[in-house]
């Protein structure tokens, strides 16, 4: 019986038990797309990564990620578990994606990790299901129209209406992105930004703390708050913060990650 390694990271996490769980399992070659979304499934995480040792010399490993119903073509957090997981002694490993391009886990300060992604970016549209889906009619809402995934970012008047967010999840199952509702902290918060994500449609309700969602947040953010750096906290149950900043067309988000299981995947 195969056996493969299994590790399981919060991510965007100082501690075990919050920010973005994730599990990484490593392989020798790729199984077939129904096992690995079999795998997902069995895991029920926000995102199963699995890796497998990259041949083409631009990069250190080929990297997929499932969540519990589908393949998606970005995931920060579990690309950071994935370097946490891997990177031992060196300074940076790199991930060869099939939509994502190249991405890259780096040291960051103080034991943070930095995972740069290409950035989403996103313009003022018009979108009125989703508005009502998300119980928030009057709101700002800016699609996508550049990034690895479908995306849409909703501006609220302030904190406390991101965090009352109660959305219709039966109709965000049939509106086909990520939406992120956001906006900028109360005073005196140790954070810039707040932010909460929901993915009903690809089988995540509400994610605890979302990479792919900085992509987009991180330019949306950096312009309006005349900077190009600051600090975002996610306000799901679990909670994380995220460090964000821009380097020309990329995001670079830092965070810690814990390791909280290790054991074997027999299949």
């Amino acid at each position: 019986m195969p056996e493969y390694r299994f590790v399981q990271v919060d991510a965007f996490a100082d501690r075990p038990f919050v920010g973005n769980p994730a599990a990484v399992v490593l392989l020798d070659r790729w199984l077939p797309d129904g096992m690995l979304q079999a795998i997902g499934e069995e895991n029920n995480l926000a995102e199963t990564a699995f890796l497998v040792p990259a041949t083409d010399g631009e990069a250190d490993y080929d990297l997929r990620w499932f969540t519990p119903t589908v393949e998606i073509a970005l995931c920060g957090h579990a690309t950071l578990a994935s370097g946490h997981v891997l990177i031992g002694g060196r300074d940076e490993i790199r991930f060869s994606t099939r939509k994502a391009g190249v991405l890259v886990v780096r040291r960051g300060e103080a034991g943070a990790l930095e995972l740069d992604l290409p950035q989403t970016l996103v313009r003022r549209g018009d979108d009125a299901a989703l508005l009502r889906a998300l119980g928030t009619p009057d709101a700002e809402v800016h699609p996508s129209h550049e990034g690895a995934e479908a995306t849409a970012i909703v501006l609220l008047s302030g904190e406390a209406a991101v965090r009352a967010c109660a959305p219709d999840m039966a109709a965000l199952r049939g509106i086909d992105l990520m939406a992120i509702v956001t906006a900028p902290a109360d005073v005196g918060r140790d954070y810039d930004v707040v932010s909460r994500v929901f993915v009903p449609a690809w089988g995540v309700d509400e994610d605890p703390v979302t990479g792919s969602a900085h992509a987009a947040l991180a330019p949306f953010w950096t312009k309006r708050l005349g900077r190009a750096r600051f600090t975002a906290y996610q306000a799901s149950r679990r909670g994380g913060l995220v460090g964000c900043r821009i380097e020309g067309a990329r995001a670079v988000l830092g965070g810690r990650c814990v390791t909280v299981i290790e054991g074997r995947l027999s299949l």
